[in-house]
């Protein structure tokens, strides 16, 4: 029983509260609709992270016709229960590149750009609060982000994408999210390395500042104008390293969490690499870090505790993270339904048929030497541009084109990224360099038959761009149209010897040469002409003497439907040496890598 004490007690707190002068900034600066007032002692926060989803949205691999681990599908069931645990005290937040990577993705950028971008449907359905711009998504041009950008229902944030007409963010620059009271803002960014990997025609009319000076600034102005309770970064940039220039880092979540005042939480993605850690800021307090890495098979959570003062504000009581695995989770039926069309649509496209080969080709051969599968790419872009020679990188440690009937889905396998072919005029010394760098990014310097001939690092095989390899496995570019051996007894940059023009030809240092290369890697991406070949980057455009139309995967598929039956051979123009090292090597890493 109450007694009446207490009764008279609880009367005159609430006839004092209703007295209480109410500060007109704060209601101000608060929609109304979202503000709760709690009468909680304490009240958590959990906020929720996907990064680089890459069109893992369901349970399918359109790629492979198979079922999908992880996926959005199940991220929408573990979502759901946890806004009904916590009566709705859930911030969900996306970190960017989901434009890119399942051919559903390209077949609503490419193919039906005039229906609703699938990527947006997404979004919408599950209710996010806040989403960033990654690198991928600013790769599909102008008309399909600011198509999608202007479909999501919830803010797009990217402070330090700077339109160059206003010399304003492009996007918000940041966002307030009310949850029971708890006033969060989130602080979107981009990697500033966009003009390292992407023609500017893809970003015209922008900039890209850097993070740590953006940061610095937008929490400052959120501290003096917005009065927030918890400040999150949500970078599409990763931990630390990356590309280094004069100009800008690629990843700069480290920096910004030990350099820049003001933040509680810090949720990054990018470089596809699980990550859990407190970093202690520059003023002492806790920054909380995490990155959930990529395709959608793990969703970052940091749980923010506030508990309630004697004065009556909340303050951070204790805050945690974790990376929760959703595989084991299943998949949400009414998110599956409602998109079916879009599924289904998108399937009937990549079962389409384009030709036949022969027999199966596989990434796994392009690591120890010649590849049909490599090379087979490489021949049909010096048939597609005329050019006398070609680079070209394994994209995926283990893909497999099987013989037999060849369809749309294939072509993803053959070829990863959405870039564009170029034909560039370089010089043989500098396509000699290009190769060194590659080379010592790829094999060890041995010196004895017991070392390894490749550059493993087991503790990448989690990573989606290492999986295994010391350095991103896209950057091991080989060459078609010159022969040449690759000495791995030589020290970094003495490697490679070029020996002559496949087409049996004399080849000159001193003489220019038409190469294709991928977009992506003519316009500096992974430094291989740059720091390798020594080519300043702002030359690099002047170089270009041919651009293609459309997206190298798309050239690839019509000269394939244009031979109809392939027969895909390894060219037998460059090896590793000396073979008694190298192949009793390669059968070791082969091994550790495959299990074969």
């Amino acid at each position: 029983m109450i007694n009446r004490d207490t009764l008279k007690l609880t009367f005159i707190l609430n006839l004092m509260m209703f007295l209480l002068p109410v500060d007109a900034t704060t209601i101000e600066k608060t929609n109304s609709s979202e503000y709760i007032d709690s009468e909680e002692d304490s009240i958590t926060i959990h906020l929720i992270e996907t990064s680089d989803v890459h069109g893992c949205f369901f349970p399918y691999d359109f790629i492979n016709g198979t079922p999908k681990s992880g996926t959005m599908a199940r991220i929408v069931t573990y979502v759901s229960d946890l806004r009904k645990k916590t009566n709705g005290n859930v911030v969900l937040l996306d970190n960017g590149d989901i434009l890119q990577g399942q051919p559903i993705c390209y077949y609503y950028n490419y193919i039906k750009p005039e229906k609703t971008n699938i990527a947006a449907s997404v979004i919408n359905f599950m209710n996010y609060d806040a989403e960033t711009v990654g690198n991928h998504d600013i790769e599909t041009g102008h008309s399909v982000y600011d198509k999608w950008a202007s479909e999501v229902k919830c803010p797009m944030l990217g402070a330090n994408i700077i339109d160059n007409a206003t010399g304003k963010p492009y996007f918000k620059p940041y966002t307030i999210i009310n949850k029971n009271g708890i006033r969060i803002a989130v602080i979107g960014m981009l990697t500033p390395a966009i003009p390292n990997w992407l023609k500017e025609r893809l970003w015209k009319g922008l900039h890209f500042d850097d993070i740590v000076k953006s940061a610095t600034y937008w929490v400052k102005y959120v501290q003096d104008n917005e009065a927030p309770d918890l400040i999150v970064g949500l970078f599409h940039s990763g931990w630390e390293g990356g590309i280094q220039t004069s100009e800008y880092k690629e990843d700069e979540a480290k920096d910004v969490a030990q350099k820049v005042p003001g933040f509680d939480v810090i949720l990054f993605g990018h470089d596809h690499t699980p990550h859990n850690s407190v970093v202690i800021g520059p003023t002492g307090k806790d920054v909380l870090c995490l990155d959930p890495a990529n395709n959608a098979i793990r969703v970052a959570q940091a749980d923010i505790t506030y508990k309630k003062g004697d004065d009556g504000k909340y303050v951070i009581a204790a805050k945690s993270g974790k990376l929760v695995d959703v595989r084991p989770v299943t998949p949400d039926s009414a998110y599956t339904a409602y998109l079916k069309s879009g599924i289904d649509s998108t399937k009937n496209w990549v079962n389409h048929k384009i030709g036949i080969f022969k027999h199966s080709i596989s990434t796994r051969d392009c690591f120890f030497g010649n590849s049909a599968f490599n090379d087979f790419i490489m021949n049909l872009q010096l048939k597609i541009t005329g050019a006398d020679i070609t680079f070209n990188a394994p994209l995926s440690l283990d893909v497999t084109i099987n013989k037999g009937d060849v369809t749309v889905a294939d072509m993803f396998k053959l070829y990863k990224y959405e870039n564009n072919l170029y034909v560039m005029r370089l010089s043989g010394e500098e396509i000699r360099k290009h190769l060194e760098m590659s080379y010592d990014l790829w094999c060890n310097t041995m010196k004895s038959p017991d070392d390894h001939l490749l550059q493993l690092q087991p503790s990448t095989r989690n990573d989606s761009q290492r999986m295994g390899f010391k350095n991103l496995l896209f950057n091991f570019d080989a060459a078609a149209g010159i022969d040449y051996v690759v000495d791995v007894t030589k020290p970094d940059g003495q490697k490679v010897k070029i020996l002559k023009l496949s087409n049996g030809k004399p080849f000159h240092e001193n003489e220019y040469y038409k190469v294709a290369i991928n977009s992506y890697r003519g316009n500096g991406g992974g430094e291989l002409l740059t720091k390798g070949a020594g080519i300043p980057k702002d030359s690099l455009e002047k170089r270009i003497i041919w651009e293609s139309d459309k997206d190298q995967r798309y050239y690839l598929m019509k000269e394939i439907e244009r031979e109809g039956v392939c027969d895909p051979q390894p060219n037998h123009n460059w090896k590793f040496v000396p073979e008694k090292w190298t192949i009793p090597a390669a059968k070791r890493d082969r091994q550790l890598l495959f299990n074969y």
